[in-house]
């Protein structure tokens, strides 16, 4: 996407692109990031090469409202990062009391929910897309940029590049996964991309947005294709949940935290908390 922005902003906005690139962010990183900076130059008419610690402080005090506290940090580090690294000048201050500690359980996607979803959707590409991510425990972008070549039938398993904190790591490849898969690369005979979009430039991936509204298609059942919808807030992330499954089966905890490439087995011990809330509720 193409920003027009006047001067002197649109010359340091390009060069806070390049610095972010050039510092090692992630394509997500960088977008937060920048997203906030332009959220305050647009605020402040583009001017924000000198602002004080009040006018920062009204700033953030007003955009609260309408924000997420998540956002509002990754707001402040890009106005940070533009404060040290373009404009070269010390942060005026305004930093950020921390944010309010709340602690949620995401909503649970049963094994019967999740065939719901795939019967659901009636798109193809995203059925199996679907499928896939839930049957390997992938993280949303994970599963976009999977590869032909990251798929090994002879060990049965999956190479997931540059996941999350830039590190590689290998899963096990279901054999109805694995079957699925080449059924559906049948269809599109893409030599590169497993799910490569379904427009004009196939060799493309399916974007992100783009399975996000399928996602919010498939998980509206309607009454007519079963008489049921669900009630609970359905996300890509949800299919991870696949986990609670896991340790249900009896899998060892540092084996699933391997498969959904956690950095802390603290993160994968979360699933067994939602298993024991599953299994109470039954």
């Amino acid at each position: 996407m193409t920003h027009e922005f006047p001067q002197p902003f649109a010359q340091h906005y390009e060069s806070l692109l390049k610095r972010l690139k050039l510092r090692g962010m992630r394509p997500k990183t960088i977008e937060s990031y920048s997203h906030g900076v332009r959220r305050a130059a647009a605020h402040f008419d583009y001017r924000i090469d000198d602002l004080n610690k009040d006018q920062l402080t009204d700033y953030f005090a007003g955009i609260l409202d309408h924000l997420s506290w998540s956002t509002l940090k990754h707001d402040l580090y890009g106005l940070k990062f533009y404060y040290a690294y373009v404009l070269d000048k010390p942060w005026p201050g305004a930093e950020l009391t921390k944010a309010p500690k709340v602690s949620r359980l995401p909503d649970i996607v049963t094994v019967a929910q999740m065939q719901q979803i795939v019967d659901a959707t009636r798109v193809l590409s995203y059925r199996v897309f679907f499928f896939a991510l839930y049957s390997m425990g992938l993280r949303l972008g994970e599963g976009l940029q999977l590869r032909v070549g990251d798929l090994d039938a002879g060990r049965m398993r999956m190479h997931v590049r540059d996941a999350k904190g830039n590190r590689d790591r290998l899963v096990p490849l279901p054999d109805h996964t694995l079957e699925v898969l080449r059924e559906f690369w049948k269809v599109h005979r893409n030599p590169v991309l497993l799910f490569p979009s379904r427009q004009i430039r196939p060799q493309r991936r399916i974007k992100c947005h783009d399975a996000h509204g399928s996602r919010r298609r498939a998980t509206g059942v309607a009454p007519g294709r079963g008489g049921y919808r669900f009630k609970k807030r359905i996300t890509p992330h949800c299919l991870r949940h696949y986990a609670t499954h896991l340790i249900e089966a009896g899998v060892d905890l540092l084996e699933v935290q391997k498969i959904l490439g956690h950095h802390s087995v603290i993160t994968t011990s979360r699933y067994t908390h939602l298993t024991r809330v599953n299994l109470s509720s039954l």
